[in-house]
């Protein structure tokens, strides 16, 4: 990935938020990103394609339900990055302890 498409990305705070919420919890749905973003599945769900056809996502479906987690196949020098950003005060603000876990949210809809 060059480094310049990876920051493009981040450059959007939607896909920023999105990944920094994949980097602390591991692995999301979009209805738990809907929840913990305040904002709607298809702004969520276009933001994911995005970050998912570019590389920075990996998606796996677990029965009717698809779960976004970090790449892991991502270039170390972007992991480090994320590490860094995950640490930085404006991310505390993120609802990092919601949703609960990763299946609560779905298995109730």
């Amino acid at each position: 990935m060059e480094q310049t498409d990876f920051f493009k990305l981040l450059s959007d705070e939607t896909r920023l938020n999105i990944i920094m919420l994949l980097a602390c919890k591991g692995e999301l749905c979009v209805c738990e990103l809907t929840e913990s973003l305040q904002l709607s599945q298809p702004k969520i769900s276009r933001h994911l394609a995005l970050l998912r056809s570019s590389g920075v996502l990996s998606d796996q479906r677990k029965g009717q339900w698809v779960y976004y987690s970090i790449h892991p196949a991502l270039p170390t020098w972007c992991t480090q990055i994320l590490d860094v950003m995950r640490h930085q005060e404006r991310f505390k603000d993120l609802d990092l302890n919601s949703p609960k876990g990763t299946t609560t949210l779905c298995e109730s809809l």
